[in-house]
């Protein structure tokens, strides 16, 4: 059975490597939250963010739906829209409450990471990939699905090479703007049976069938209120629809796709694999300061549309906390880092971290 459809080992970490960094952060952070009386879950200004968002994302659409907007370029134009709220709604949050980071209460969370399945995704799907792969795995060869794709990209010095992968650095770009056409179309159906033939659903309690038949509900309402609905409506060829929503997917998919692959995939993180006996040597938390890297950590605009993922590093090592705190943690983070001889990985604009992450591609696309 190949490493794609085989039951997932899970892998073990050392606790004595970096034991003494790992108990000072967890420490420090806490102590940073106590002093200053806060919650380390979504604040007032979390809240707003939600709110304006999900906003950018449904009012162009309920623009069109209630027949205020009819013309062709200004449908075009809400679908522009769309693509960019559906981007900032990933990003900022559904990822936090799929992370149980929004609040402290799980229902809360379970519905707000719920959104996800609104903009076209799955919501269990995700966080399988994410929560459970890709952050207790990150960068571990045959595991973080993040590096590992269907051959046409190589993300890691442990993948397959290829002959077309010398031209991964040009193509790269284009194929990240089909991130959540393929969430919206094959990738869902695919994930689910390849987790349920990994033996993952068993970690969220879940029958494979019943999330199948939710799935498959929740995919008809999607293309009903997304697709169908804008093509009874609005007075323009169905063709035209059809277009319109692969644009606001490409946008979406592109944004998201430029915002996670740098903070993993550029020169400076590392590439690991598991030894034989299923362990990673090294401390969990000095892993995932090896293997992340922040970019644009001056920039307030830039962090408050990305759900703060420019601040990787805090996010791995703290996942669960809300992203409106990141900031603040990564001065300890950094100073901590420091004392104890630790990388911290992090470009000082997010231009910078795309151009590295070009450099990686060109890299990484040699024999």
């Amino acid at each position: 059975m190949s490493s794609a459809t085989k039951e997932l080992k899970p892998l073990r970490f050392s606790h004595t490597i970096g034991k003494d960094f790992s108990s000072t952060l967890n420490k420090r952070v806490r102590a940073y939250f106590k002093e200053n009386n806060i919650s380390k879950y979504a604040n007032t200004t979390m809240v707003v963010k939600t709110i304006v968002l999900t906003l950018v994302y449904l009012i162009p659409l309920i623009l069109m739906l209630s027949g205020v907007v009819s013309s062709f370029w200004m449908v075009f134009l809400m679908f522009i829209i769309m693509g960019f709220g559906m981007a900032g709604v990933g990003l900022s949050i559904m990822h936090d409450a799929n992370h149980g980071a929004y609040s402290k209460k799980e229902n809360v969370n379970k519905w707000v990471g719920r959104i996800i399945n609104l903009v076209g995704g799955y919501a269990l799907n995700w966080k399988i990939q994410h929560n459970v792969l890709h952050h207790t795995y990150t960068n571990v060869h045959e595991y973080d699905e993040d590096i590992h794709t269907i051959g046409l990209m190589r993300f890691s010095p442990d993948e397959k090479w290829k002959p077309i992968h010398k031209y991964q650095y040009l193509y790269a770009w284009f194929f990240y703007g089909l991130m959540t056409v393929m969430w919206m179309t094959t990738k869902d159906f695919q994930q689910l049976k390849r987790y349920k033939d990994k033996d993952l659903l068993k970690n969220f309690n879940q029958s494979y069938k019943v999330n199948m038949f939710k799935m498959i509900v929740s995919k008809i309402f999607y293309y009903t209120l997304i697709i169908a609905l804008p093509i009874i409506i609005l007075p323009i060829a169905w063709y035209w629809v059809v277009l319109f929503v692969f644009i606001m997917h490409y946008i979406a998919g592109f944004i998201l796709g430029i915002v996670f692959q740098p903070a993993h995939v550029v020169p400076e993180t590392e590439f690991v694999k598991a030894t034989d006996d299923l362990t990673v040597e090294n401390n969990f938390a000095i892993h995932q300061m090896q293997t992340t890297s922040n970019f644009a950590p001056k920039s307030r605009i830039f962090a408050w549309y990305v759900g703060g993922l420019n601040y990787q590093v805090e996010h791995h090592l703290f996942p669960n906390i809300c992203h409106v705190h990141y900031k603040k943690l990564s001065k300890i983070v950094k100073a901590t880092a420091e004392e104890f001889n630790v990388p911290y990985n992090s470009h000082k604009t997010f231009l910078k971290a795309i151009y590295y992450h070009g450099k990686m591609l060109k890299q990484l696309g040699k024999a």
